[in-house]
């Protein structure tokens, strides 16, 4: 029988549970995602770093873990704990190998069930997000640690999920240099329908990308703060230098991080955006889609002159979608490799292929 375990949250909330996958102590910021599948996806999303992740579907684990990389968004999970409603106690589905538990234990990440989520879901939306810890011993202990810790997002999240070493994907025949703020395999896969793709570090300096030569040039999604200094002085720096010369594209954290380039703000959300129901709607057509997001920041509607909004949220009016008035250069907060979720806005990779294209043909 799985043992006992306390979830800790900093407004002094202490609610039981039963533990599963390791034994140890999480920490971490705790967010809600209300997506109804795609866990495997959501576990292994390095957009969840320093995260504690809780889902508001009740039923979870009852597909199994399918094997091999097709269904991971990275090498391993990359959240600090999880936090479910029930887990299933067998698999119900023939891609499904292994179990919740036995994937989670062999990443050492805790979770634990026997939760209210949607009641807590409603807390942090009241409250914002806040501070949580899982542990398994002294809850008490726990909550005076969780409210003297930092947001994990203080820190630099991002230097822990990029690659360390440049990495080659053969695709197409065009070339695109990704710097890799914690892509998700599945934005990999959307490139290589018409590029190789050269994913560098996060702090790879502008002259060692455009060394290569590359076609184009995407900044990908990742976890934290996009002005963390550390990001300001690689990341920020390094978009500011190469987008003028290359077609550009920026996904989720990417999209913030060609923001601050070009002068704009960013903030961090109440609680964020985590889901594949998200509305956003095209200010040119008026034509509305539904996105998958995983996002706690986002763009600061007073932009600089050179940037125009094309898309917005339809639930509060947050920036979902950038372009630069003279370079090409295009941006979306959400996710449109959408794994898990619709397939409304694919052709944002579509659009970007015309623009490198283009310019490779002149």
């Amino acid at each position: 029988m799985d043992a006992p375990a306390w979830l800790v949250i900093e407004d002094g909330t202490i609610v039981p549970a039963r533990s599963f996958g390791s034994r140890r102590e999480a920490r971490g910021e705790i967010v809600f995602n209300t997506s109804m599948s795609g866990y495997v996806e959501s576990l292994t999303d390095p957009s969840y770093r320093g995260q504690v992740l809780m889902q508001t579907y009740p039923l979870i684990g009852n597909y199994g873990v399918p094997p091999g990389a097709e269904w991971k968004e990275s090498e391993r999970i990359q959240v600090e704990g999880y936090v479910i409603r029930e887990l299933t106690g067998g698999c119900e589905h023939r891609i499904g190998k292994a179990l919740l538990p036995g994937f989670l234990g062999e990443f050492d990440v805790p979770g634990i069930s026997g939760v209210d989520t949607r009641s807590l879901t409603k807390t942090i939306r009241n409250f914002g997000v806040m501070r949580a810890a899982i542990t398994r011993e002294n809850p008490a202990g726990a909550l005076a640690e969780v409210k003297k810790m930092d947001f994990p997002d203080k820190r630099n999240l991002v230097a822990e999920v990029s690659t360390r070493d440049v990495k080659v994907h053969r695709g197409g025949k065009q070339r695109i240099a990704l710097l890799d703020c914690g892509v998700k395999t599945s934005i990999t896969r959307n490139l290589q329908k018409f590029a190789t793709v050269h994913q560098f570090p996060y702090d790879t300096a502008p002259e060692d990308i455009l060394k290569i030569k590359p076609d184009g040039f995407m900044i990908s999604n990742g976890p934290g703060d996009p002005a963390q200094h550390e990001i300001l002085k690689t990341c920020v720096k390094t978009v500011r230098n190469v987008a003028p010369e290359l077609p550009t594209l920026g996904i989720c954290l990417g999209h913030q991080i060609i923001a601050l380039a070009f002068g704009a703000r960013t903030f961090k959300l109440k609680f964020g955006h985590r889901g594949v129901n998200h509305p956003v709607m095209d200010l040119e057509t008026g034509q509305v889609k539904i996105t998958s997001q995983n996002h706690g920041f986002a763009v600061d509607v007073n932009l600089p002159s050179e940037l125009a909004v094309l898309e917005k949220n339809l639930n509060d009016g947050t920036v979902e979608a950038l372009r630069h008035r003279e370079l090409d250069l295009i941006s979306v907060q959400y996710h449109p490799e959408a794994n898990p979720g619709p397939h409304d806005s694919l052709g944002i990779f579509h659009k970007f292929e015309r623009l490198v294209k283009d310019a490779a043909s002149h």
